[in-house]
C-alpha cells in the first residue's frame, strides 16, 4: 500500500481443525482480528462478533464435520458499512438440509440456541454452497459505535 492511503476493507482467514479446540480458537482469533480493527476485546462489537463466530464454529464442529477435513473461519471488515461479515465454511456434503431459519429452541433444552443468537445478534445472516463441496454459513455484524 503506498504511504498516506488506507484501505477500508480487509479480509482475514484462517483453518482451524474440525473439534470444539479448533472452535473455541477460531473464536480467540476472531477477537484478535478484531482489535486490530479498532475493537477492543471488551467492545460491544467484539464481543458479538465473538459470539457469532463461537456459535457458527462450533456448528461447523458438531454439524457440518467430516472426518480429515477442517473448517475455514472469513472475517471481512468493511469500514464504510460499519459491519464485519463473518464466514465459517465446512465441508459437510448435502446429506444434511443446510440452515434456512433459526429454529424455535426448547427453553429446558441444553443446547439449540445458536442460530437463534446469530439471528438476533446479526443484521442478517445466511448461507451458500461451497465448491467443491460443503457450504458457508455467514452473518453479518454492526460495528458502528454508540
Amino acid at each position: 500500500m503506498l504511504p498516506g492511503t488506507t484501505t477500508t476493507t480487509t479480509t482475514r482467514e484462517a483453518q482451524f481443525a474440525s473439534t470444539p479446540r479448533g472452535a473455541r480458537l477460531a473464536r480467540r482469533l476472531a477477537v484478535r482480528w478484531m482489535e486490530e480493527w479498532g475493537h477492543p476485546p471488551e467492545s460491544d462489537a467484539s464481543c458479538t462478533v465473538a459470539l457469532v463466530v463461537g456459535e457458527l464454529a462450533a456448528n461447523a464442529v458438531q454439524h457440518g464435520r467430516v472426518p480429515g477435513r477442517d473448517f475455514r473461519l472469513g472475517l471481512v471488515h468493511d469500514e464504510p458499512s460499519g459491519l464485519v461479515r463473518v464466514e465459517v465454511a465446512d465441508a459437510a456434503s448435502g446429506k444434511r438440509r443446510p440452515p434456512v431459519a433459526p429454529p424455535s429452541a426448547c427453553p429446558e433444552g441444553e443446547s439449540g440456541r445458536g442460530l437463534f443468537l446469530v439471528d438476533v445478534l446479526a443484521e442478517r445472516w445466511g448461507w451458500e454452497p461451497r465448491h467443491p463441496v460443503g457450504k458457508t454459513v455467514w452473518a453479518e455484524v454492526s460495528c458502528q459505535p454508540g
